[in-house]
């Protein structure tokens, strides 16, 4: 059974960073390539970054490049979003997936999220 658990969310000030992680297990992670993604109070759920199964590739949404990085750990089976300069609008659970197509197609495995609050 496939299990996704993020952590490292939190409350932090405007130009503040976080670093999230997510967790993965029962599966082949370094088969899977991983995304981010997030969800705002009373907005859909949006994609924020993806990293192929080798990490050699990468790709993020407009609004956070320069600004997010996501990495990964194929021997720790987990997937990192490094945030900084974090703004106001970055409020929202974020969330890990797996991808079911390159770059921003979510798979079915979404965990618990993670808050993350940034005040003005």
């Amino acid at each position: 059974q496939v299990q996704l658990v993020e952590s490292g969310g939190g409350l932090v000030q405007a130009g503040g960073s976080l670093r999230l992680s997510c967790a993965a297990s029962g599966l082949t992670f370094s088969s899977y390539a991983m995304g981010w993604f997030r969800q705002a109070p009373g907005k859909e759920r949006e994609f924020v970054a993806a990293i192929s199964g080798t990490g050699g590739r990468t790709y993020y949404t407009d609004s956070v490049k320069g600004r997010f990085t996501i990495s990964r750990d194929n021997a720790k089976n987990t997937v990192y979003l490094r945030m900084n300069s974090l703004k106001p609008e970055d409020t929202a659970v974020y969330y890990c997936n797996t991808l079911d197509r390159w770059p921003n197609v979510p798979g079915d495995y979404w965990g618990q999220g993670t808050q993350v609050t940034v005040s003005s």
